[in-house]
């Protein structure tokens, strides 16, 4: 397979979206978890229960790869910063587009909207 090159500033830019979507999940992630509180105060029930500490361990998970994410997007993105600096920042230089990041990306972003759709579905039913 041959890596895709690109110019640095598709690749700066694609950071910040990241970035930025990044920080949405995480707020995002608390007001779920809020809503995590206020549910298991309200039932009792056995199944309510179990189904909430699933939940409560997706969340865990997510929050855990949505901070390697955004770690390793970080450091990606000082690379960047470096080849910019270095006068690599014009469309006519290209260095090797970050695919792999993308892809763990798309993943996560995919794996999440399930855990918040089973989770939608959740609160309809137990309210």
């Amino acid at each position: 397979m041959v890596a895709e090159k690109t110019d640095v500033q598709s690749l700066h830019f694609e950071h910040r979206l990241w970035d930025n979507e990044l920080k949405f999940f995480a707020d995002e992630m608390v007001i779920f978890e809020h809503r995590l509180e206020e549910m298991v105060k309200k039932h009792e029930e056995p199944e309510a229960l179990m189904r909430l500490e699933q939940f409560q361990n997706k969340f865990i998970r997510q929050k855990a790869v949505l901070q390697e994410l955004a770690h390793d997007i970080k450091i990606h993105e000082q690379t960047i910063s470096g080849l910019l600096k270095a006068g690599f920042g014009t469309p006519e230089h290209k260095v090797t587009d970050h695919t792999m990041l993308r892809e763990r990306m798309e993943s996560f972003r995919e794996i999440y909207a399930e855990v918040k759709e089973d989770f939608y579905r959740y609160l309809l039913v137990w309210k």
